[in-house]
């Protein structure tokens, strides 16, 4: 018998809430782990390219943050550039509280006030000691031979810490993007914007995001029927 795929859950709104609430009441760098659960959720990035974005990716030089951020080929999965936008007022929020706990705790400074005194190529998302989060070289077997490919397990453990403090079943960074999934599909229904949201090569990629659990059905009759 095939085990089911457990698959990470899509986040309902009050559970969003609770998330954020957890996040800012928990941990070392709670400023941190705030802004983690709204980029996640609202850009759809993943684990990966968040720690290997750059001061300069969301800051222009004058310190002002990008509506909208480019995520270098270098950075995304199977090296497809695409378009992330920080417009969402919790999320621009986020950033600049965390860039706040940045400057006092003056981790990644440089000797000039462009990007608000920080280094431009120093990672945006740190350890709680001020250092960037490391990432590994992993193999994966495929039906087309090896592959091999860069992931970041100690964010993916501090992300997913929080949904487990929130008590959230099945709950991950993955939770973001099918989050972001479901959000961009129910007003329009159209899967290759999603497919172009999350970074995905092919539609069938972006298939497991979109799937409808049983929960958010029940969920939207009842918000429908109120």
């Amino acid at each position: 018998m095939t085990t089911p795929i457990r698959r990470a859950t899509s986040l309902r709104p009050e559970q969003f809430k609770h998330l954020i609430l957890v996040a800012s009441v928990t941990g070392r760098l709670p400023e941190r782990d705030v802004m983690l659960v709204w980029l996640t959720h609202m850009t759809g990035v993943r684990v990966t390219e968040l720690a290997l974005l750059e001061v300069a990716d969301v800051l222009y030089p004058s310190g002002a943050i990008k509506p909208e951020v480019y995520l270098r080929a270098a950075i995304t999965k199977g090296c497809r550039s695409r378009n992330v936008y920080l417009t969402h007022p919790g999320c621009v929020a986020a950033l600049e509280a965390w860039i706040t706990i940045r400057l006092r705790r003056r981790w990644g400074l440089s000797d000039t006030d462009e990007y608000r005194g920080l280094r431009p190529n120093s990672k945006l998302v740190t350890t709680h000691k001020g250092h960037a989060f490391e990432l590994a070289f992993k193999h994966r077997e495929l039906a087309g031979g090896p592959k091999v490919y860069r992931a970041c397990d100690s964010l993916q453990q501090t992300i997913s810490r929080l949904y487990r403090q929130a008590d959230i079943k099945l709950g991950s960074s993955q939770s973001g993007r099918r989050s972001l999934a479901a959000k961009v599909l129910a007003p329009t229904g159209d899967v290759e914007t999603v497919q172009t949201i999350l970074g995905h090569s092919s539609l069938d990629h972006s298939k497991p995001y979109m799937a409808v659990e049983q929960e958010t059905v029940r969920y939207a009759f009842e918000v429908a029927l109120a």
